[in-house]
């Protein structure tokens, strides 16, 4: 049972975290604030009488609330604190001269700590509680110094106090903090040496890693089923650093036709610049990989699995062994999946990536894009994005850490609303066809039944219509915004010939597949019936 260190100081008073509201208030004294005399009444132990030990006490804005390091240590109940502020304020008002911070040092000093009985633990007095000395801050191997001893401005002492001698390191906050530094410090010279001779450890600067970056890093890699994970700055980053790492220059890679557009975009333009050279098939179409194995030095086959925006599914555990006979490598980009619909590694893929800026960080508030594998090719890509950057920032990272505590219940709630929308859209006169794994009529049914544990929250279908029917569909929706991304809480919806092809002639559209009257819909966390009613009205409207 934890008990508020101010009942030692103060025994008259109780500590309590549900205040009795039926109590009087204390009567205050000018500006709506507590005057010396009554405040020196209820600090001689007066206070019990008028029952203060349950009311919640207010005090105005101009009340001074610092305190000293002992009175915090005394104090922990903020708003006994404050109520000792209030004191010092008004004994400082009059006297003119003495510090606030010595006057309560003294009001403490003059009272015993008092033994308090809690029924489950002994409880150590203020002075005695070695976790309060100020010793213990320190990290090991610095001496303790005054700061006045070398530091003579205010100025340096506002920059280094607290911190350049040492902090407290936070080990029992329940959330993970947040370390936002460009780099990190060696105590002296022979420390950095040894870790640049490789006898101890550091991220020696903010591009190469991260202490809030690494816990989720550590989420995803125990989610992947991987040695190892980097997260970047988003999923193209990934993306496009793992393919000039893996697929040497000259080199030769095959990957799927439905795929995100900027990918295909990098493959297709900016690769051939370093000679790399790919080949293009159906998700579906073994053949066309064992004949791509076959003919070319293959070092790497990518593709997403479900696919974008058809949702197609690969046989990741068929194209691995294919691969792996002929030496090539094998990248899922599980995104539509997710780590908990589909573990890739499991069925045989070497690495996995994932735009964490959907499903995992799930709250339409973050960049990111992870990466997973064994350490050793996770290793050759970490080389080269360090080279080139595309760091994560720690607040994106405490974001992904953040969402990833309720990834599963998001996809739950997703996967439900997915399959049972995509059976109402099916079976509606005004949808001419719906592109989900978990439906029959999907190409990759049974595969999908197979590697998956759920298909997603993202639905396509194309409106029984053109491009301006479609448009007035989706303008009829008033629960999803439309905007170009996916696996967040809230609903999204897009018309791909629109938000990812409009540079692009409708026959050019076409080759892709990307008809005028498709649709992409992500659904969100809200209530099934909600979203269903939006829909249904929305399609009433064409």
């Amino acid at each position: 049972m934890a008990v508020s260190s101010f009942a030692r100081a103060f025994p008259s008073f109780e500590c309590r975290s549900d205040p009795d509201f039926s109590r009087p208030e204390i009567p205050s004294a000018g500006c709506g604030g507590f005057s010396g005399k009554s405040q020196s009444a209820i600090l001689r132990g007066g206070a019990a009488a008028h029952g203060l030990s349950s009311l919640i006490l207010r005090f105005p804005p101009n009340f001074v609330r610092q305190l000293s390091n002992k009175a915090r240590r005394n104090c922990s109940n903020i708003g006994v604190a404050q109520v000792v502020a209030a004191s010092w304020s008004n004994n400082q008002g009059a006297s003119g001269s003495t510090p606030a911070a010595k006057a309560v040092d003294a009001a403490l000093a003059a009272v015993a700590p008092v033994e308090i009985e809690t029924g489950v633990e002994d409880v150590v007095p203020a002075a005695e509680d070695p976790s309060l000395n100020a010793e213990n801050v320190q990290p090991e191997g610095l001496p303790l110094f005054k700061y006045a001893s070398f530091l003579n401005s205010d100025g340096s002492v506002a920059i280094h106090a607290g911190e350049r001698l040492g902090r407290g390191i936070v080990t029992d906050a329940i959330t993970t903090p947040v370390v936002n530094t460009s780099a990190y410090f060696f105590k002296k010279t022979a420390d950095l040496i040894d870790f640049k001779e490789k006898r101890s450890t550091s991220f020696e600067y903010g591009r190469y890693g991260n202490y809030t970056t690494v816990v989720a890093e550590e989420k995803i890699s125990a989610l992947e089923g991987a040695e190892s994970t980097i997260l970047m700055a988003s999923g193209m980053c990934v993306s496009t650093v793992m393919l000039m790492a893996l697929v040497p220059a000259g080199g030769h890679l095959v990957t799927t036709t439905d795929c995100y557009r900027k990918t295909r975009v990098f493959i297709e333009n900016f690769l051939p610049k370093m000679g790399i050279t790919a080949t293009v098939i159906d998700p579906a179409d073994i053949g066309g990989l064992e004949s791509a194995l076959e003919n070319n030095n293959v070092a790497l086959f990518f593709t997403e699995s479900p696919t974008n925006p058809f949702l197609r599914c690969v046989d990741i555990e068929k194209v691995s062994k294919l691969c792996h006979a002929k030496g090539a490598l094998v990248c899922i980009d599980g995104t539509f999946a997710t780590p908990l619909n589909q573990k890739a590694l499991a069925l045989g893929a070497d690495i996995v990536v994932q735009s964490a800026t959907k499903y995992i960080g799930g709250h339409n508030d973050v960049l990111a894009g992870s990466i997973s594998g064994p350490e050793k090719l996770i290793s050759t890509v970490r080389n080269l994005h360090h080279v080139l950057g595309g760091a994560l920032n720690p607040n994106a990272a405490y974001l992904i850490i953040r969402g990833m505590k309720t990834l599963h219940l998001r996809l739950q709630q997703q996967n439900s609303t997915a399959q049972r929308m995509a059976e109402i859209l099916e079976a509606h006169p005004k949808i001419s066809r719906v592109y989900y794994p978990g439906l029959a009529s999907h190409p990759e049914h049974h595969l999908a039944k197979k590697q998956m544990n759920g298909f997603g929250g993202v639905v396509s279908f194309e409106v029984d219509g053109d491009l301006l029917i479609t448009a007035k569909f989706v303008d009829a929706l008033r629960i999803p915004y439309i905007a170009p991304s996916f696996g967040g809480c809230e609903s999204i919806v897009d018309q791909p010939a629109i938000m990812s092809y409009w540079d692009l002639s409708p026959s050019e559209r076409a080759k892709y597949g990307i008809m005028d009257n498709l649709v992409r819909f992500s659904f969100g966390v809200e209530d099934f019936e909600d979203l269903k009613a939006d829909i249904l009205q929305a399609l009433e409207k064409i």
